[in-house]
């Protein structure tokens, strides 16, 4: 496991790294808080992504050393030039607290600071950018009305299928089981995750909560999770899982649930791009 701070992704907005056999990169538009991971092979060669330092719907446009081929960030997809229409294939990846990947990942490694760069890490040059009231910058499409533009949303997509859940419903409803195209699905938070985009010194930011996605069916079983006394367990075995889908005490310990295909967003940003998105209706209003 390998985890990428914003903070210095805040400057860089793409690593191109590997793992094992698989190249990818980590990608990062602060403008739509959209932190997204590609696997960086296509049609029999590596690419090396870097940036445009353009914009396409606020939203960060990147391009490949290889070809030169212009690609949308949030939809992974080439929009100019010789490999435009090819799609990347997505790459599982959270934004959670450190401390939540330092618990269930204690031997992971941790992208350091010694970048071969000086930049100001840990400061935020976009103070105030993810007021909730706040406008999309650089943004001049309609805005969608039925979210207020800097939401914060986690979306999950089953075939062409989108569902969008809004984090203001996390506060009560920290786990969320739901279907998504048919497909059984658990969404898993918690509160007190760092913005990167609030003070202009991160670690003086205001908390948000962190969110991720998985299926929940386990070797043929659906599972149903519920939040007990601040821990995640699922009602079939009393098993405890962590935020990233591993059951860490119970019957099931060390069973991995498989991650659903989603993402975090501004709600501005990823409904510009996919405007049928569904939109999760809390239980409890």
């Amino acid at each position: 496991a390998r985890a990428y701070p914003l903070q210095i992704l805040m400057y860089h907005e793409i690593v191109n790294d590997a793992m094992g056999d698989v190249p990818y990169s980590v990608t990062f538009c602060p403008l739509c808080n959209a932190c997204l991971v590609y696997d960086r092979r296509v049609e029999g060669r590596v690419l090396d992504f870097g940036t445009t330092g353009k914009l396409r719907k606020s939203d960060l446009v990147m391009y490949d050393r290889q070809t030169e081929s212009w690609w949308q960030q949030l939809s992974g997809q080439a929009i100019i030039g010789e490999l435009a229409g090819v799609k990347l294939q997505l790459l599982p990846g959270n934004i959670v607290a450190f401390e939540d990947f330092k618990l269930a990942y204690p031997e992971g490694e941790v992208l350091s600071r010694e970048t071969g760069f000086f930049r100001p890490y840990g400061n935020n040059p976009y103070r105030g950018y993810d007021s909730i009231s706040d406008q999309p910058f650089l943004f001049r499409d309609p805005v969608d009305p039925r979210l207020p533009p800097m939401e914060r949303v986690l979306n999950i997509t089953v075939g062409d299928t989108h569902k969008l859940y809004p984090f203001s419903v996390f506060e009560n409803e920290p786990v969320i089981n739901d279907e998504v195209g048919g497909v059984p699905i658990i969404v898993l938070s918690r509160q007190g995750t760092l913005s990167v985009l609030d003070d202009a010194s991160i670690k003086n930011s205001r908390t948000v909560p962190s969110a991720t996605a998985y299926e929940r069916t386990l070797e043929g079983r659906e599972l149903t999770f519920e939040e007990r006394e601040g821990a995640i367990v699922d009602k079939q075995t009393g098993s405890q899982w962590n935020l990233f889908g591993t059951a860490v005490a119970g019957p099931l310990d060390g069973q991995q649930l498989k991650p659903a295909q989603a993402g975090l967003h501004f709600a501005f940003a990823w409904l510009a791009f996919n405007p049928d998105s569904e939109i999760y209706a809390s239980s409890s209003n």
